[in-house]
């Protein structure tokens, strides 16, 4: 009972985000079989929209483990999602694989990438690794793109045409993959919890506020900085993954600087180093990103910008670590109010 208390808002997000298709068919005058049957209407609209955030919510996790609890600046990040989006597509697409052996590609392509980075982490820190990480995504930016591979990759324009297993086939099955992709954006959110909580998570946490006094108290920090990697290498392109089901075309910006600028914007909205602040600012990059795009066109990037602007003036420490920021004040403020109104009922 007491875990279900600590976790009520968590569980309550979950609930509500299960049971919105059915408010919005309901809104539509469609039934609950309609949402069943991924018949076409805004319920499978949303269902999509909403989908996209959960990816990109597990992707903004995997980069705040790195950076915001580790301390480990990445430049190419993207490489991670990528990595996973281009191989469950080549997978599907040219290999012919199932979800099992395709998610055991998955697995050992993000252990052999985690490794890639972590063969400098010994030499390099801070700026020098981020250039050096940035360094390996562009070089694999470069090998999706080119002529020699465009029979796996599709060159410059993409990865197109990847058909999903039945399973999880997000046209057919669209209220089936909202549940996959939910359950894994809180799955992921809940072991992250659990690994910043347990004694490796602490040791990841001490190297981010001073790496040398985790060293002079014994601890090897490079082990415990491949632990992070490799837990935020898995994460990311299991993102990529649900990716490509979704949106069957995988493009080279992918693993784009840009796209881990994007997890990094994500990370500053919600809140660096929070984990839940991942999932918030992820939700409010797309929502943003899309509404912006519909309502004022060739000006949204512009509003887009302006607003990260408003933020981080604003918001210094985002949505959810300003929150704990000024959390104790806000307490303190709400019981004055409350002294207030007492005293000023009795009179």
């Amino acid at each position: 009972m007491e875990l279900l208390k600590q976790q009520r808002g968590l569980i309550g997000s979950f609930l509500a985000l299960l049971v919105f298709p059915f408010l919005v068919a309901l809104l539509d005058g469609q039934t609950p079989a309609d949402v069943l049957a991924s018949n076409t209407g805004n319920a499978k609209f949303i269902q999509g929209l909403l989908i996209e955030v959960f990816v990109l919510a597990i992707y903004a996790l995997s980069y705040d483990l790195i950076l915001g609890v580790t301390g480990l600046l990445s430049f190419g990040h993207a490489m991670f999602f990528s990595v996973g989006a281009y191989l469950t597509g080549i997978a599907f697409k040219t290999m012919g694989w199932g979800i099992t052996t395709t998610l055991i590609a998955i697995v050992v392509a993000s252990v052999v990438q985690a490794l890639l980075f972590g063969l400098v982490l010994p030499r390099v820190k801070g700026i020098t690794f981020a250039l050096v990480t940035l360094g390996l995504a562009s070089v694999f930016h470069i090998i999706v793109q080119s002529t020699e591979l465009a029979s796996y990759t599709g060159g410059d324009v993409g990865l197109q045409g990847v058909v999903s297993p039945e399973l999880l086939n997000t046209v057919t099955h669209r209220f089936r993959f909202y549940v996959v992709a939910l359950v894994a954006m809180f799955g992921f959110y809940l072991a992250f919890r659990r690994f910043v909580d347990s004694p490796t998570g602490r040791v990841c946490v001490a190297i981010r506020e001073n790496e040398n006094r985790a060293l002079m108290l014994g601890y090897n920090t490079f082990y415990f900085k491949m632990a992070a990697l490799l837990l935020s290498s898995f994460t990311a392109a299991f993102a990529g993954f649900l990716h490509t089901i979704h949106q069957p075309i995988v493009s080279p910006n992918t693993a784009s600087l840009g796209y881990t600028v994007a997890a990094l914007l994500m990370i500053l909205m919600g809140g660096v180093g929070t984990l839940s602040g991942a999932l918030i600012g992820a939700g409010l990059f797309r929502l943003l990103e899309f509404f912006l795009d519909r309502w004022f066109g060739h000006s949204a990037s512009f509003l887009l910008g302006a607003v990260y602007v408003a933020l981080v003036m604003f918001l210094p420490y985002g949505i959810v670590g300003t929150w704990y920021a000024k959390s104790a004040e806000m307490t303190a403020g709400r019981e004055r109010l409350l002294a207030l109104v007492g005293v000023g009922s009795k009179k």
